[in-house]
């Protein structure tokens, strides 16, 4: 019998991060003597077992057999035949699939630092690459998620998913395979992406290989629009470098599925910028459409949504407006305001409100500001008459800047 740590375990090790959980795979023994041994068995159809100490996962070396659709599709096979490099194959990514060889059933501790490598994981750590194991990866869809929440989760250390993975990947949502998957996994895979220092790579990722068709159209829908997409990828990164919590990031991109949020808030920054009051009449459409948001939020087929996480985004969406104006409303409103939000009942939900909408206004600030310095550097001398001389070169810069911004800002918005 021999007994190796596995998977996530020896690749945040690796990296240098903490280490969550342990999972084991033991070669070469039978379900009898992992029970004779006092481990329990978890599922009758999955050779998984919890350690009668730590409660760590233990599997006995298996291979699988593809004989259906999604990732439940899969015949298992284990045996004290199997060998570690069969099961290491059945595994998603090769920064997956290394392992180090402990002690024992009893002792996790290394017998040497050597690790356990057929599939070429060090060399992708040392690249900085997520790559499929075998052709295998293409017959589990819900890989494509996982491996989109690696990349969010790796992402600020400089992964990049290898070419010929994300042609699997894209090969997959072609393939009407993520049909599958439940919507339960599915928010599994999905809120814990969410959930990483830069959620919003996730989402982009799906986006670009259309995944959310499948089991979310209408953020598929509104993320054509540029404005909204850029918008609201700035708000996911700056709740993941702020820590904001699940139900605030659901609320953000939530909010990428009503437009007219992003119209409202732009015509608030304008009317402050210009000092004046804000339009009851905007409020008042706005209502509407948020509305008719929400029920898109509750209704969805595709993501099993904790009912905490879809109230709180409803909520947002359905308050928003007034959120951004906060320090400009009426008393009256003000009063409906807190009533609408039970802030008499839980305050907290209030200031985690005003946080999310403060956050998707830096957002929108934050990309016009960048719109605004992408004009500054594209514009140069050789964009303006060579024959102005003094002080008509900086004019006509500003200028020529303004006019690129102008037109950069109309084309964004489409």
């Amino acid at each position: 019998m021999q007994v190796y740590l596995v998977g996530g375990a020896v690749r945040d090790q690796l990296l240098g991060r903490p280490i969550k959980d342990k999972d084991f795979v033991v070669v070469g023994t039978t379900v009898d003597a992992m029970l004779a041994a006092g481990f329990q068995q978890v599922g009758a159809d999955f050779p998984v077992f919890l350690h009668p100490v730590t409660h760590g996962e233990y599997a006995l070396a298996r291979t699988e057999r593809k004989q259906g659709h999604g990732y439940q599709g899969f015949r298992v096979h284990a045996s004290s035949e199997v060998t570690l490099k069969e099961d290491l194959q059945r595994r998603d990514l090769t920064v997956n699939a290394m392992a180090i060889e402990v002690t024992s059933l009893t002792d996790d501790t290394p017998i040497t630092d050597t690790v356990v490598d057929y599939y070429g994981g060090l060399e992708d750590m040392a690249t900085k690459t997520l790559r499929h194991v075998s052709e295998a990866f293409s017959e589990d869809p819900l890989r494509v998620l996982r491996t989109a929440r690696f990349y969010s989760r790796y992402y600020d250390l400089g992964f990049t998913i290898a070419t010929q993975t994300l042609e699997l990947m894209t090969q997959l949502v072609s393939s009407g395979e993520l049909t599958h998957l439940s919507a339960e996994r599915i928010w599994q895979e999905s809120s814990r992406a969410t959930m990483q220092d830069s959620p919003q790579v996730y989402w982009q990722q799906l986006f670009d290989i259309g995944a959310l068709v499948d089991y979310f159209a209408p953020l598929q829908q509104a993320w054509r629009h540029t404005h909204i997409r850029e918008t609201v990828q700035t708000a996911l990164y700056f709740a993941g470098q702020m820590q904001l919590n699940l139900s605030q990031r659901w609320a953000l991109l939530m909010a990428s599925i009503d437009p007219t949020l992003f119209a409202t808030i732009n015509q608030q920054n304008a009317e402050q910028d210009n000092g004046l009051s804000h339009s009851k009449n905007a409020g008042k459409s706005y209502a509407a459409t948020a509305k008719a948001v929400t029920d898109i939020i509750h209704t969805s087929d595709g993501v099993k949504v904790p009912k905490a996480q879809t109230q709180f985004a409803s909520l947002f969406v359905q308050q928003a407006h007034k959120l951004a104006m906060i320090n400009q409303l009426s008393a009256a409103e003000t009063i409906d305001l807190l009533q609408a939000c039970s802030a008499h009942k839980d305050p907290n939900k209030l200031s985690q409100l005003l946080v999310t909408s403060q956050l998707l206004q830096l957002a929108q600030q934050h990309r016009r500001t960048m719109l605004a310095l992408n004009s500054f550097h594209a514009i140069t001398m050789d964009s303006i008459d060579p024959q102005l001389k003094g002080a008509a070169i900086g004019a006509a810069l500003r200028q020529t800047r303004i006019e690129h911004l102008q037109a950069a800002s109309s084309q964004t918005s489409l």
